[in-house]
């Protein structure tokens, strides 16, 4: 495993981690505390799709999204919507699915990139 596929996993442990808490704290309906731990994930998941993208990990509020050739369908709007509304459980459905829509490109593109690489 090379190190960005390593920065990538620990990213998707962590995410996991907190996923398991906010399952807990959205079912207990307690939206003060699953807003502090959404703002992790949000934090984790432009971190991903930054790492995903062979591009450093960029935490400035702007994000230009052009720059980014593997991105999840709609995530300027989707993240916006996530970003101004952390604690609604709406909000956590989307950053869950972000994850796993990110998660799937990043596998698809290094299949593509091993494919692409010559044999010798």
């Amino acid at each position: 495993m090379d190190n960005k596929e390593v920065e990538v996993s620990k990213i998707l442990l962590e995410w996991e981690n907190s996923k398991m808490q906010l399952d807990a704290l959205f079912h207990k309906r307690d939206n003060k505390n699953a807003k502090e731990l959404m703002e992790k994930g949000i934090k984790l998941f432009i971190q991903f799709l930054a790492r995903s993208n062979d591009l450093p990990n960029t935490m400035d509020k702007s994000i230009n999204y052009k720059q980014f050739e593997f991105k999840p369908v709609n995530v300027d709007e989707r993240l916006s919507f996530i970003i101004s509304r952390p604690a609604l459980y709406h909000s956590y459905r989307q950053l869950s699915e972000l994850m796993m829509e990110q998660e799937k490109l990043f596998v698809k593109r290094n299949i593509l990139k091993k494919a692409s690489k010559p044999k010798g």
